[in-house]
């Protein structure tokens, strides 16, 4: 098994751009060099342009292609280190994105097309986990999110971790306690788990996540106590036995009272998340959770106030700082050819 070199990167000045203004978060660096700037400046300029005009294209055809692509990295990340561990399949055995948590993951084949498009411009060069890490960032971006810079120079592992998946991916209905036990063990404090968890701001939930909170919480035949009658019978409306998906988030936007569940996934990526966990109504039980710690519920407090600019900067921050934990780099791990398959199944 490849050694995870479980380092956090930071950049010296992260630059956090949002609509009105531009703002700098000043964070100690952490230096690897094989993680950089400009790391395929000599080796495939272009790269991050291709992914950009590539985004572009995908968001104007699947809206959600962002939140799926958030989800996505969040997992790999999560299990391993971002190393592209999640996008395997086969190997002679069970793979991450065979695990329980990982069965619902989507855009495995938006990582695909472009790679497919960067190996026809730089074969063998830029690695799926850099891919995935910068495809993330711009789905975030073009869905009205803050960009943040992103360091490259990630190799692809060559191993995949069902079983890690299977235990540690953050389940909708974890209390608080294990939320952060498994957050912390990735080297993230509660401010910045509150921060990680506003990308629920985007995208949609499959209804069986729901269900569970509305007639059977925890086993009990009962629905979960902590939801309120109104909002219990409202989403029960919108949860009904023959219903997959709920879009992600009460938008205060466009819903009178709670008339409507609706957001766009290429917009309103602000604090409505945090105002709705403030109201007690969070889709799932472990975001709900947030507000049943005393620093979790305070980070709440304070990225619900304003316009969103202090949970954008940090949310930015958080997102740099994920995408560069458990890297390999120099000799270890590889650059795929497919990122579905290692190079030595091919």
């Amino acid at each position: 098994m490849n050694s995870k070199n479980g380092a956090f990167i930071s950049v010296f000045s992260f630059l956090v751009f949002l609509p009105v203004m531009v703002q700098a978060v000043t964070v100690l660096p952490v230096s690897i060099p094989s993680l950089r700037y400009g790391y395929y400046d000599e080796k495939c300029d272009n790269v991050e342009d291709i992914v950009w005009s590539k985004m572009k294209k995908i968001v104007q055809l699947q809206h959600n292609a962002p939140a799926q692509l958030l989800r996505l990295m969040f997992h790999d990340c999560f299990i391993g280190g971002c190393d592209a561990s999640v996008l395997l399949v086969g190997m002679n055995g069970t793979v991450e994105r065979d695990a329980i948590p990982n069965k619902t993951l989507k855009g495995f084949d938006f990582i695909d097309m472009m790679k497919d498009e960067i190996e026809e411009a730089c074969p063998g060069v830029v690695s799926c986990s850099d891919i995935l890490v910068l495809a993330t960032r711009d789905g975030i971006v073009l869905a009205g999110g803050p960009y943040y810079p992103v360091l490259t120079g990630r190799k692809d592992n060559n191993e995949s971790f069902f079983d890690m998946a299977n235990a540690e991916i953050p389940r909708p209905n974890g209390n608080i306690s294990e939320t952060l036990r498994l957050f912390s063990l990735r080297g993230f404090d509660e401010r910045e788990t509150v921060a990680l968890l506003g990308g629920h701001n985007i995208g949609r939930i499959g209804c069986e996540f729901i269900r569970p909170r509305l007639s059977n919480f925890t086993g009990t035949g009962l629905p979960d106590p902590t939801i309120s009658p109104d909002f219990l019978e409202e989403l029960k409306r919108k949860c009904p036995q023959d219903n997959n998906i709920i879009n992600n988030m009460l938008n205060e936007h466009t819903t009178r009272g709670l008339s409507e569940f609706a957001i766009s996934s290429a917009a309103f990526f602000d604090n409505h998340y945090y105002k709705t966990l403030m109201r007690g109504k969070g889709l799932l039980f472990s975001d709900q959770q947030l507000m049943a710690n005393e620093k979790t519920a305070a980070a709440v407090t304070d990225y619900s106030y304003d316009d969103g600019t202090i949970f954008r900067t940090e949310f930015a921050h958080a997102m740099g700082k994920l995408s560069s934990i458990g890297i390999l780099t120099g000799s270890a791990g590889e650059v795929r050819h497919s990122c579905s398959h290692i190079n030595s199944n091919q």
